[in-house]
């Protein structure tokens, strides 16, 4: 490999499906807001 900036030497050694990795991201920061949203609930009724 002579030339190391060359992006056509470089083999992609593990494709990935990107819209999948978006949708799983989405989905796992909404879940993780989702349950941070449902604590904050509760925890606002029992002060309250």
């Amino acid at each position: 490999m002579e030339n190391v900036k060359d992006p056509r030497q470089h083999i992609n050694e593990e494709p990935r499906d990107d819209l999948m990795d978006l949708v799983m991201g989405f989905g796992g920061m909404f879940g993780f807001m989702f349950v941070v949203f449902a604590i904050a609930v509760i925890v606002k009724f029992n002060i309250s």
